[in-house]
């Protein structure tokens, strides 16, 4: 395996782990304040495709489908936590479960009526066509450009998190949710401020990867999953965490896939090795974070409760 394909596959990765990181930077942030078990959080990422290959294709701007998705999702997560969730808050996480998973249900069949059963391609724009050269190898300017545009979305969020009142009051609730309520602080407005970022970002993730992949329903399945594997090894309620374990998960699980079956190759046969590399490469992800949970059961950066 040469080194170029190395490179480039890390790169690939790094992609992968800044879109892990848009969705799961709200998620964990519900996970650890409002303590809300959100299944449905993939059917926002769909959701927020649909809404950015529409708006994409109906403006002809990828720029102003940008823009108009962020109200856009912003409006849609307000109205699912005012609709759907508000009242579930105190119940119990089994309850929580069975309600957005009957939401994953329901985006998934609105978004069949809506845009059909067939995938719903988005192109790529012409100005970010071609590729850049990183390291002397030829990258998609694209690819390059979800890297970017996540790392950058990671500083807001910092920014956002650490340098902000309200991302005082945010960083005060996961570490202690009944003192921050006793201080005065509107709780139940909280939350639907958290709620509704976290649909933003989740949209904006499907924004980006709507020209990579096929815009379809049930496409916020398999990036839960893998969501949910950041957000344990990362540490419920860190935002720190899950930038980190973002770029871990994208990085391993994207190496694994192209690596392991050329490992496997040079000491057993082709056919054999094609089968057992991807499935094994499946499951490093799940390995690494069994061995995270065994020598740091509340993940690489857990939130320190008072």
């Amino acid at each position: 395996m040469s080194l170029a394909l190395v490179i480039i596959q890390s790169l690939n990765g790094l992609q992968l782990g800044v879109l892990l990181f848009l969705m799961a930077a709200g998620l964990t942030l519900v996970f650890g304040i409002m303590n809300f078990v959100n299944l449905a959080h993939g059917s926002l990422y769909m959701m927020g495709a649909f809404f950015a290959a529409s708006l994409y294709n109906y403006t002809g701007s990828f720029l102003l489908a940008a823009l108009l998705l962020v109200p856009a999702m912003l409006a849609l997560g307000l109205l699912v936590e005012w609709v759907a969730l508000k009242k579930l808050y105190q119940r119990d996480h089994l309850d929580q479960v069975l309600a957005t998973f009957g939401l994953i249900l329901f985006f998934n069949e609105l978004a069949r009526m809506i845009w059909g059963a067939s995938p719903y391609y988005m192109e790529v724009p012409d100005f970010l066509t071609g590729a850049v050269n990183l390291f002397g190898i030829a990258y998609p300017t694209y690819r390059f450009v979800i890297i970017s545009a996540g790392l950058l979305v990671a500083l807001g969020c910092y920014l956002l998190i650490h340098r902000t009142r309200v991302g005082m009051l945010i960083r005060a609730g996961a570490t202690n949710r009944a003192m921050v309520g006793a201080l005065g602080v509107n709780i139940v407005l909280l939350n639907s401020l958290l709620f509704a970022l976290g649909a933003v970002l989740a949209g904006i993730a499907g924004l980006l990867a709507g020209p990579i992949l096929s815009v379809q329903a049930g496409m916020g399945e398999p990036i839960l999953i893998l969501t949910m594997v950041v957000i344990v090894i990362g540490g419920i309620g860190s935002i720190r965490g899950a930038f980190y374990a973002s770029l871990i998960v994208g990085v391993v699980d994207t190496l694994g896939r192209t690596v392991l079956p050329s490992l496997l190759r040079s000491f057993l046969d082709r056919s054999t090795a094609d089968v057992a590399g991807p499935a094994l490469a499946s499951m490093m992800i799940y390995l690494l974070m069994a061995v995270v949970l065994a020598i740091r059961p509340r993940g690489l950066f857990p939130v320190k409760n008072a």
